[in-house]
């Protein structure tokens, strides 16, 4: 497909508009884009045009980004995307302050090409980016001869060296001279949809890209080697529970851990604390095995390819983990045997003989998931070996009616030795370490109200071996072939993997002075780290970061009943993509519906209702009014005005005082991790902006006829929408990224209170609308494709 790209004429290789012609010349030929180019432009700005589709983007990142999509596809969460958003926020600002903050910035640039992991030869959108910034330094950084920019001299130097980068970089400075001249169609590749769809011609002409901005406004995304512990910083350390590696996620797991440990890692970021978010597959136990027999392969195998499945589903989601890891680690063995083995020092740890069922047919024990039968509590007929998930209740095996093998054979019962964590022992300081740890960290009412149960039944010793092959082993000869039960191992599943994330692992999982743990899961998981697993890194007598908060959900159900892969009902990770509506809009849903107290439906008329009347009507409305307003009016240049002046404004008092009550409840809410209440009052301010551009009648008459009042209800307007962008980022990243692309701005942190952050004379970009009807029809389409039909599979 062709494009065109204009190319304007500038003075010099350090402006800012030469660095935006590098990006997009350099993309043309690395990814051979059928591109038409026009020189000598008297626009400021490089554009490029869909003709046929008569869009237009007018930002060299987002014309980077398209232009690799016409190649492969952009990793939206991974370092991809990362370092992008680092050179927008952070180093094309800082490369143009003066020679020290310059020299600083070149070192934080070291780190973070060190970090990234380039492949020499390879080529993708975030280096192209990132060459063309630092571009201007290039004799800084070739002819540095010491240790400091060591990383970013080897791979700038070798960059520089691909025969297309150089290509670009000759274009570039042909044709931003008024020598340059026009070229011909390059050789093209495949249609790819652009992000962001732009509102094209303002009559007013527009001003020059300048940034005018409030200092210490933006959130400081700072990419360093590793993400440690700060002595006299907050460190915040988030979890989500580890998902199972056999089967796809369905909505209800989504909300249940992950998304809601995202938004809440994100505020963290927003409020520039040093945060790290942790999380992976759970790989090791019985349900893999079982899985495994069932698709004919090996564990390794299964693992491997659902690792995918559930990295790709979170990548669509927009989660932003710092370390998506599994369990199937060098690091984990180390980690987990070592924990035992100072259990079973202290003395925390015994060995039992337990009578087991055995499938006689294939001379094997049954570990509990492969053992099915009936409830005894409940009667449920398809009860697992370790828990019944009609009524919730911890299973043993030997418990359940009418007993079945899972490999099929005929089941007796036999004696089995195995090792048991003495719970019992561990009780006291346990359940007083609970306690404090409930009150200090507010964990949820049904977090703390299931670990009361627990220790008010009294804790007993519980079997953590199993007679498995597909394990950690058992680090005693006495129990070879035996390997660690997973509900054991599962846990210090987090500490592997921070620890294949850095060296410096026990910064962050042996520093609880200085170490906050927030844990977000399923209620079903609470016991296991409330209780378990605190218990076990107790017993080793080690000085180890526990639980601060846990943040437990319900259940999500579906359409009135329950997803249900085996009967295909319900929507699946991969299905939401499929629907063509964005990952914003399902965050949004869920987290509107999330079951913080009791259980919720997914309804798709409540889903198709939240997007018209709510992100269309109220958010999408807003943005879209006040950023076409002023770049049709303005030229896209904010006025010269004051928000304290009394310039006729309805309540402007009263207004900024209801937006900093709302933010002080949306910040009192997200600190307590209450995610659904924060989403309500992020809408309750943006339908507070819509209100108050209403009650001034921004218009042309008020554009016209009162200049000054005009000025002053942009002015307020689009510092809203920034605030509204902070805001918006925890709960849908991809939105908020727009609204800061529209506003010609980096993201923005949280801030304690509303502040005039973009100041008169700052230019703005172009409109672009952040949501898109739709159709009440497709309720219908959509529960004969999920509600039973053709959906998860």
């Amino acid at each position: 497909m062709s494009v065109k790209i204009s190319i304007p004429v500038v003075e010099s290789a350090r402006a800012s508009t030469f660095t935006d012609a590098l990006k997009v010349l350099i993309a043309v030929e690395c990814f051979h884009a059928e591109a038409q180019i026009a020189t000598g432009t008297t626009d400021d700005k490089v554009v490029l045009e869909l003709p046929k589709e008569h869009k237009s983007l007018f930002e060299s990142n987002a014309i980077v980004r398209y232009l690799a999509s016409l190649s492969y596809p952009l990793d939206a969460q991974g370092i991809e995307s990362s370092l992008i958003e680092w050179e927008e926020t952070f180093l094309s600002s800082n490369l143009i302050a003066d020679e020290n903050v310059q020299d600083k910035t070149l070192s934080s640039a070291d780190s973070v090409v060190g970090r990234a992991g380039f492949v020499k030869g390879q080529i993708n959108a975030s280096q192209i980016v990132l060459f063309s910034s630092l571009y201007a330094h290039s004799a800084k950084i070739v002819a540095n001869t010491n240790s400091s920019l060591e990383h970013l001299k080897g791979w700038y130097t070798n960059f520089m060296e691909i025969p297309q980068v150089l290509k670009g970089v000759e274009n570039a400075a042909k044709y931003t001279t008024p020598s340059g001249t026009q070229t011909g169609p390059k050789p093209g590749k495949t249609k790819t949809k652009t992000k962001s769809i732009v509102e094209k011609s303002e009559p007013m002409p527009r001003g020059n890209g300048e940034r005018k901005l409030k200092a210490g406004c933006q959130m400081t995304v700072i990419f360093e080697k590793e993400i440690l512990p700060k002595a006299g910083e907050r460190n915040v350390l988030i979890t989500s529970a580890l998902p199972y590696v056999n089967n796809v996620p369905h909505l209800g797991n989504i909300i249940g851990s992950v998304l809601s440990a995202d938004v809440f890692a994100r505020y963290n970021k927003a409020r520039n604390r040093n945060t790290l978010f942790i999380c992976g597959t759970d790989e090791y136990g019985t349900a893999t095995e079982t899985k495994a027999l069932e698709e004919g392969i090996t564990p390794q195998q299964l693992c491997d390819k659902f690792h995918t499945v559930h990295a790709d589903v979170y990548k669509w989601f927009d989660i932003g983990f710092d370390k998506f890891g599994r369990t199937t680690t060098p690091q984990q063995t180390e980690i987990a045997q070592d924990i035992f083995m100072k259990l079973y020092d202290n003395g925390f740890l015994t060995e039992k003989s337990t009578t087991q069922l055995y499938d006689e047919t294939h001379h094997k024990f049954l570990a509990d998931r492969y053992v099915e039968g009936i409830c005894p509590l409940c009667g449920y007929e398809d009860a697992r070996g370790d828990q019944c998930d009609g009524c919730g209740q911890l299973l043993n095996p030997l418990e359940l009616k009418e007993p079945r093998s899972k490999l099929g054979g005929k089941v007796v019962v036999r004696d089995s030795t195995h090792i048991f964590l003495c719970l019992d022992k561990l009780q006291k300081d346990t359940e007083e370490w609970a306690e404090a740890s409930a009150a200090k960290g507010k964990w949820s009412p049904n977090g703390i109200q299931i670990t009361r149960s627990w220790f008010k039944m009294g804790l007993n010793e519980r079997g953590i071996t199993r007679d498995l092959e597909w394990g950690t082993p058992v680090p005693l000869k006495s129990m070879d072939g035996k390997v660690l039960y997973v509900w054991f191992d599962a846990t210090i599943g987090y500490i592997s993997i921070t620890a294949n994330y850095t060296d410096q692992w026990k910064a962050w999982w042996q520093n609880p002075e200085n170490v906050e743990l927030y844990q977000f899961m399923g209620k079903d998981n609470v016991p296991f780290h409330t209780v378990v697993f605190p218990a076990s890194l107790i017993g080793t007598k080690q000085n180890w970061t526990k639980l601060h908060h846990i943040n437990t959900t319900e259940y999500l159900q579906y359409e009135g009943g329950k997803f249900s892969k085996s009967r295909n009902i319900g929507v699946f990770g991969n299905n939401a993509q499929d629907t063509g509506v964005p990952a914003s809009v399902w965050r949004y849903y869920l987290l509107s519906n999330r079951p913080e107290t009791s259980d919720t439906q997914f309804v798709w008329a409540d889903f198709i209702s939240k997007n018209n009347a709510e992100l269309l009507s109220n958010l999408g409305n807003f943005v879209n009014r006040i950023i076409k307003f002023v770049n049709a009016k303005y030229g896209a240049v904010v006025p010269e005005f004051d928000a304290t002046e009394d310039v006729g404004l309805v309540n402007q008092a009263g207004f900024i005082s209801d937006v900093n009550g709302f933010l002080k409840q949306y910040i009192d809410m997200l600190e307590s991790a209450k995610e659904r209440a924060g989403l309500a009052l992020l809408m309750q301010i943006s339908s507070r902006g819509n209100q108050f551009l209403q009650d001034n009648k921004i218009d042309n008459a008020l554009f016209a006829n009162e200049p000054r009042k005009c000025a002053a209800v942009v002015g307020l307007g689009l510092n809203l929408v920034y605030l509204l962008s902070a805001l918006t980022w925890p709960y849908m990243p991809s939105t908020a990224e727009s609204m800061a692309e529209q506003l010609n701005a980096p993201l923005a942190r949280i801030p304690d209170s509303w502040s005039m952050d973009i100041l008169p004379g700052h230019n703005i970009g172009h409109a672009a609308y952040l949501f898109t009807r739709i159709d009440e029809k497709k309720e219908a389409e959509w529960k004969a494709q999920y509600g039973g039909g053709s959906g998860a599979k």
